[in-house]
């Protein structure tokens, strides 16, 4: 990696921590609750599920796509994970590989339809949220499965550690994400499809599957952010994760990751997730109502597609 790659990363990360920071010391001084250590474990505990799925978004947005199926995805995953095991009597180390499977069949399915008939990405996975939904709401009969204690042992913090498993999985995530996109040649390839498609298709390189492939993972990590959901919740809800989409793609483009595609980073899309997180909790904290948190976090979203437009307009 040369000097100038290493330094924009750096000065991009520091900004992001910077702003982290500076909303840490806010609530801090906000709320005498805010900094303790129950507080920060509380935040990662909570947060797997859209670091999951913002991973997956990362890779979707870096090759000029959207994916605004991944939140009725998670929930349909949970769905078939809770029928599986309350209804079927399946022991947990046999459902998830179906929940899984779910997810990755599911996002295989948009990226078909998008390459194979070259229908824009946002059409189609809007069109695989309602069915996703709808199926949904037909495996759970449109009520909540209580699954119970056999789950909750990915969702429990570690004792000592006091970080779930759930979180791990999801630290797990973001490291391999991040050398996927950065160090491998399926990540550069990504890169150069989002940046210019044409230009790769003349090099000789089939861009389709390619695309593909970053549907079908955001598919499966949709699956395991389900499998992270319900054991935290100990149940499978029909109306899980609505609007998640919006929040994994607002933690995305916090983090650098450019809508129109050719840029992105695993880890800032997490440290957007972390700023996201903090600022509901501390938001929460200080009292503020659930209908100014929606109005505070959809000014941040707004907020952060405007520098994205800029810095695409202006450069770096």
């Amino acid at each position: 990696m040369n000097s100038s790659k290493t330094k924009e990363m750096l000065v991009q990360y520091g900004g992001l921590c910077v702003v982290l920071a500076v909303l840490v010391a806010i609530f801090s001084g906000l709320s005498e609750h805010f900094l303790q250590r129950s507080t920060f474990t509380t935040i990662a505990n909570q947060i797997p599920d859209l670091t999951l799925v913002a991973v997956g978004m990362t890779f979707v947005l870096v090759v000029r796509g959207i994916d605004l199926s991944i939140g009725s995805i998670l929930a349909l995953s949970s769905a078939v994970l809770g029928a599986l095991m309350v209804d079927a009597g399946w022991p947990l180390w046999a459902a998830i590989p179906v929940c899984l499977l779910t997810g990755g069949l599911c996002g295989l399915f948009n990226g078909c339809v998008s390459v194979g008939f070259r229908i824009p990405s946002f059409i189609v996975t809007l069109g695989m949220l309602e069915i996703a939904r709808g199926a949904t709401k037909v495996v759970t009969n449109s009520q909540t499965k209580y699954i119970g204690s056999q789950v909750e042992v990915i969702g429990d913090p570690i004792p000592y550690l006091h970080l779930s498993t759930a979180f791990l999985l999801a630290l797990g995530a973001v490291v391999a994400g991040q050398f996927v996109l950065s160090r491998t040649v399926f990540g550069r390839y990504c890169i150069a499809i989002g940046t210019n498609e044409e230009a790769v298709r003349m090099s000789g390189i089939r861009t389709g599957p390619y695309c593909i492939a970053v549907f079908t993972l955001s598919g499966l990590l949709c699956g395991l952010a389900g499998l992270a959901q319900t054991s935290r919740l100990s149940s499978s809800d029909p109306n899980a994760a609505i609007g998640l989409e919006l929040l994994a793609i607002a933690a995305c483009v916090i983090g650098g990751t450019s809508l129109m595609g050719g840029r992105g980073s695993v880890i800032s899309s997490f440290i957007g997730v972390l700023i996201i997180s903090v600022l509901q909790t501390g938001l929460a904290q200080v009292g503020v109502s659930d209908a100014n948190k929606q109005i505070i976090t959809g000014s941040v979203i707004v907020i952060a597609v405007l520098i994205d437009s800029l810095r695409n307009r202006f450069g770096k």
